[in-house]
């Protein structure tokens, strides 16, 4: 079995992942998720299915900030990393906010709503093709299958913690939050 072609079927439990490719799901994951939100119109289900939407994005930031955009750094233009982490602090600060409450409390619609606009625009710069964070990645030579493996392996950590324990607050990385 040492002669085995290197495009031979891996292992079932150990599927070869594209980073890119990954983090895309993670996003049309999202992006469902938000649709189905808007459909709803009973409080319990949008509250709940508010509450999955913010735990996939606090697994997918996680993911982005520890792996992919240390990963990235110094390889495509610095503005586009910077960006990124920025817009992700803005939709923490959102994300902590819907989690505190429910469909039922004031301004709860608008705050997913301006959630989810925040994160279309965020998708569309990551992906936009060949000056999209994700293009610029695939051009720099970056070992996205490797890369891929250690998001899907940090990515299972965090949905086992959110599933047994529930995951923290989101925790902003680069803007600093004024005192109340």
């Amino acid at each position: 079995m040492d002669d085995m072609p290197e495009d031979a079927p891996k292992a079932p439990d150990a599927p070869l992942v594209d980073a890119i490719a990954l983090l895309e799901s993670d996003h049309r994951k999202v992006e469902g998720l938000f649709v189905q939100y808007e459909a709803s119109e009973d409080d319990d289900e949008k509250t709940a299915l508010a509450h999955q939407i913010c735990t996939e994005l606090k697994i997918h930031t996680t993911i982005e900030e520890e792996i992919f955009y240390p990963a990235v750094e110094g390889k495509i233009e610095e503005d586009t990393v910077d960006e990124a982490y920025v817009e992700h602090d803005g939709a923490k600060v959102l994300i902590n906010d819907i989690e505190a409450g429910s469909a039922g409390d004031d301004y709860y619609d608008a705050k997913v709503k301006v959630l989810s606009e925040e994160i279309k625009h965020h998708v569309k710069e990551e992906e936009m093709p060949n000056q999209g964070m994700f293009a610029q990645a695939r051009a720099a030579g970056i070992d996205l299958v490797e890369l891929g493996a250690q998001l899907k392996s940090r990515k299972l950590e965090l949905v086992a913690e959110a599933e047994v324990d529930g995951l923290p607050p989101a925790k902003p990385t680069v803007v600093n939050l004024a005192p109340a």
